[in-house]
């Protein structure tokens, strides 16, 4: 009993204290100074919160049941011949360079030659 009487004294001890120090304690009675206008802010926070939750979650669950996409063999095909295809015009390309940059150091030459 003697412990009853302590924590009910050491509670007592609190609340004067708090009482002193000018301090609210939160219970029942407690007010907020909250407007019906920020009430309704975070009440439409949380909601564009949890439905943006939910529909990334029904994505996500979408996701997971889709089938792996099959690359086919005509496909496969196609993109192979598009890379041959590109890797023979940029020989082309560079052939062309080749040439053109040996007429120009043929003039070059034939400059400097003629200069002299």
């Amino acid at each position: 009993m003697k412990k009853k009487i302590d924590s009910e004294g050491t509670l007592d001890t609190i609340i004067e204290s708090v009482q002193k120090r000018n301090l609210s304690i939160l219970g029942e009675e407690t007010t907020l100074g909250l407007t019906i206008k920020s009430l309704v802010a975070i009440a439409i926070g949380i909601a564009s919160f949890v439905g943006l939750y939910y529909n990334l979650n029904a994505q996500i669950q979408e996701a997971k049941e889709l089938p792996k996409p099959v690359v086919s063999r005509t496909e496969y095909e196609l993109k192979e011949e598009l890379v041959r295809e590109a890797v023979m015009e940029t020989k082309e390309d560079i052939s062309e360079i080749k040439e053109q940059m040996t007429r120009i150091e043929d003039r070059l030459y034939e400059i400097k030659v003629s200069n002299r």
